[in-house]
């Protein structure tokens, strides 16, 4: 049954797409429904009890497209004014990018569909029997969908800035819609390791309540000596014993004794003979020793120093995507809004904190004098790229010739580079070398990869771009994408600027390609199994036998749990030991801590070595499905299981869909705070839908789940003050959302959470 729907068209994207096996679809009345180019989209009995309206939307023409008011006005105002692109010029190459790409992208979703249907077939034709790798390899070959390797290669992409190809460290994914966030981001250039001590239990607890405590605080102090001592060791003494830094012709003079690596020692800042500031640098990164005698911390200390502020993210991702909850022309403008602020330099953003307004903006570079006493200016802002959403969503924003909604990712492409524009003819911003950085994620395989260099081309034809301006960063997240990396990476051979193993989508695409296959492991055992440890090798190989070393960023997943610092202390070292040089944090004091480990790891002579060794992984591990092999589990495990899964999946939903929050720390069944965002979520819905699929539990079994959860996370945000409680009803928007995703999960898109999230977000915001 197809709620009523009246208005324009309504937003593509909220439907399921038809599958094959709900063929009852076709018959399906076809008003307020659209059904082109190929795909038929949907809402089918999951979504029955809604019975909405699409808010009409005030539209105006450009160049045959039908734009939101709002939108148009933003850009003709606010974005394209000191761009020099004339408005005409930009609506005319709109136009033609939505229209003449549009089709291209439709038939490239259809392949999608068509590929998962023959590997959906395959598995259930051999059901019951044992798999055979052999079999399945060659049947992946014959359908298009593992591809031969062609020569080597080396990606050839000009003008990176330092931080992406010659600076490892520490990233961060923030959502663009959330200012004080993306502005928190940016100035997470820098950061107080006393405060990553102090403030976290990276030291093997937490912070006392009350006041500033000392004897914590002289813990603080004395680690911080101990990396200091690792990093620029002193000959014949340690920095916890040091009483002066001075700076003597050129030299840093540490109680009269020099570094043993003189070279570490780059700046400072005041009067060379006590100096407020000592600038070092190790592996790229700097450190700052920040002198000041009359600060509390300062005063207590023999050398007066008052604090370390290491380089903590050099470069951070402004998320258009997976974080943020965008469902129209009003999210969209909010979220371009931000992107220009940051371009132009001037996004500020005031709160109240401890009963005061605060104003946010961005960090001034940071200025001090070369060792030889000239004046030197080191950068104060992370590098910034925008994360484009991928190729299968569209928004209502903009309706195309034939008045369908255009593809977000086009629609995205052309506005944040046209935005980036601004940084692009300013000194001092953003990037130095001329360049624009847009990840783009969830593509599957080198002909979708492709396609997107193809977009920007065209969208570098619109605005007047020299061509490759624009770099892009490759999410290596979708199965199709891991068995052809090297294919992936020769299709924007001049582009790539950055390859990323997004784990958490890699994990759902997993599951979602093999739904057929059988019941998969547990959460927790699925990654210990062989595919992910190839997979994580396999990047970092490819990468490098492709020259990204010293030209791009190789980079790792996210740190999940923000508030267990020591944890990600002990084990996130263990990315730059594999390669990367660049990895995830969820915040900025994560940022500062885990750039430690880049003052411990030279990436680079990591990345040379293992270059020299070839390969340590290949396709066929990669390959290597999941699955319970030996289901031998307690209805109680079964059921701590699914309650896991739909805690997260409701903790997350519950804010998307009611507050618009497109990221959030979400406790899991053991209170363990962990960052969730559409990633999570798929994860999660399509493990619940697999076990729903083979029978391991029963639908009446995660409906139980499902509301007790729901239940548990009533309670968890309890003290927030514009939550609306799911239980005692569960017949809220947000729950059904919940429902949506795990009782048809398996019909959804590559297992893709966004178009439930939309339809039900896009309900809710009509309904109010």
């Amino acid at each position: 049954m197809l709620p009523q729907v009246s208005g324009e068209p309504v937003l593509r994207s909220v439907f399921l797409q038809l599958q094959k096996n709900s063929p009852d679809v076709s018959e399906a009345p076809q008003k307020g429904f659209v059904a082109d180019r190929k795909l038929v989209h949907y809402l089918d009995d999951s979504i029955q009890s809604c019975t909405f309206e699409v808010q009409m939307t005030k539209r105006v023409t450009k160049h045959g497209l039908q734009v939101a008011s709002e939108l148009a006005d933003f850009i003709e105002t606010q974005a394209l004014p000191g761009t020099g692109v004339e408005p005409d010029t930009f609506w005319k190459g709109m136009s033609e990018l939505v229209n003449g790409l549009g089709p291209e992208n439709t038939a490239l979703l259809a392949k999608r569909e068509e590929i998962q249907g023959r590997i959906d077939a395959w598995h259930v034709a051999r059901r019951g029997q044992v798999h055979d790798h052999e079999a399945y390899k060659a049947f992946l070959t014959d359908i298009g969908y593992l591809l031969p390797e062609g020569d080597e290669f080396e990606i050839d992409t000009q003008n990176v800035d330092p931080e992406i190809a010659e600076v490892p460290g520490p990233q961060l994914v923030v959502p663009i819609t959330n200012a004080r966030y993306a502005l928190n981001a940016a100035n997470a250039r820098w950061g107080s390791l006393y405060d990553g001590f102090y403030g976290t239990d990276a030291l093997g607890s937490t912070p006392p309540a009350g006041g500033y405590d000392r004897g914590r605080g002289s813990r603080v102090v004395a680690r911080s000596r101990v990396f200091l001592d690792e990093a620029f060791p002193i000959t014949g003494t340690s920095h916890a014993d040091v009483r002066r830094y001075h700076v003597h012709d050129g030299v840093l003079l540490i109680d009269d004794q020099p570094l043993m690596q003189p070279e570490k020692f780059v700046g400072y800042r005041g009067n060379p003979k006590a100096p407020d500031a000592v600038l070092l640098r190790n592996n790229g990164l700097h450190v700052e020793l920040v002198f000041d005698r009359a600060h509390p911390i300062g005063a207590r200390d023999q050398a007066g120093l008052a604090d370390v502020v290491l380089e903590s993210a050099m470069s951070a991702i402004m998320d258009c995507e997976d974080s943020v909850a965008c469902v129209d022309a009003e999210d969209k403008v909010q979220a371009y809004s931000n992107w220009l602020g940051l371009m132009k330099g001037d996004l500020t953003e005031t709160f109240e904190k401890g009963g005061k307004p605060v104003t946010r903006r961005l960090n001034a570079d940071r200025d001090y004098n070369a060792p030889d006493g000239s004046p030197m200016t080191v950068k104060g802002r992370a590098l910034l790229w925008i994360r484009n959403v991928g190729h299968l969503m569209t928004n209502p924003a903009v309706l195309d010739a034939e008045g369908n909604e255009a593809y977000e990712g086009l629609l995205d492409a052309l506005i944040t580079v046209m935005i980036a524009m601004h940084d692009l003819s300013r000194s001092g911003g953003n990037s130095d070398h001329g360049s624009v950085y847009v990840v783009k994620p969830k593509m599957h395989g080198p002909e979708e990869v492709g396609f997107a260099d193809r977009i920007f081309d065209k969208v570098e034809d619109i605005l007047g771009l020299p061509r490759h301006t624009v770099k892009i960063g490759i999410m290596d997240e979708e199965r199709r994408t891991s068995v052809n990396l090297k294919e992936c990476i020769r299709a924007a051979k001049h582009r790539v600027a950055f390859i990323n193993t997004g784990f958490l989508d890699r994990t759902g695409d997993e599951i979602h390609t093999s739904m057929e296959a059988g019941p998969f492991s547990r959460k927790d055992f699925i990654k210990r199994k062989a595919w992910i440890g190839a997979y994580e090798n396999l990047n970092v190989d490819v990468g490098l036998e492709c020259g990204l070393s010293g030209k791009a960023q190789i980079g790792k997943g996210m740190w999940a749990m923000p508030d267990m610092m020591a944890a990600m202390l002990e084990q996130k070292i263990e990315h730059p030991k594999s390669g990367a040089n660049c990895a995830w944090v969820p915040s900025p004091t994560a940022a500062t801590l885990h750039a430690l480990h880049y003052h411990k790891v030279d990436v680079f002579a990591v990345q040379a070595k293992l270059k020299a060794g070839g390969r340590r992984a290949h396709v066929d591990g990669i390959l290597d499905i999941p699955l319970a092999q030996f289901r031998k589990w307690s209805p109680s495990q079964i059921q701590r299981e699914v309650e896991n899964n739909a805690q997260g999946i409701l903790g997350y939903v519950v804010r998307w869909v009611d507050q618009g929050v497109g990221c959030s720390k979400v406790p899991d069944i053991n209170d363990v705070g962990l960052m969730e965002d559409r990633a999570t979520c798929r994860i999660s819905a399509q493990h619940i839908a697999n076990w729903l699929h083979h029978e391991v539990v029963d639908a009446q079994e995660v409906m139980a789940a499902l509301r007790k959860m729901a239940e548990v996370v009533d309670g968890q945000n309890a003290g927030d003050p514009v939550y609306s409680p799911m239980a005692p009803g569960f017949d809220g928007i947000a729950f059904q959302a919940a429902c949506d995703l795990v009782f048809k999960g398996r019909i959804q898109p590559s297992g893709y959470t966004e178009p439930v999230l939309h339809a039900r977000r896009l309900e809710l915001k009509a309904s109010s």
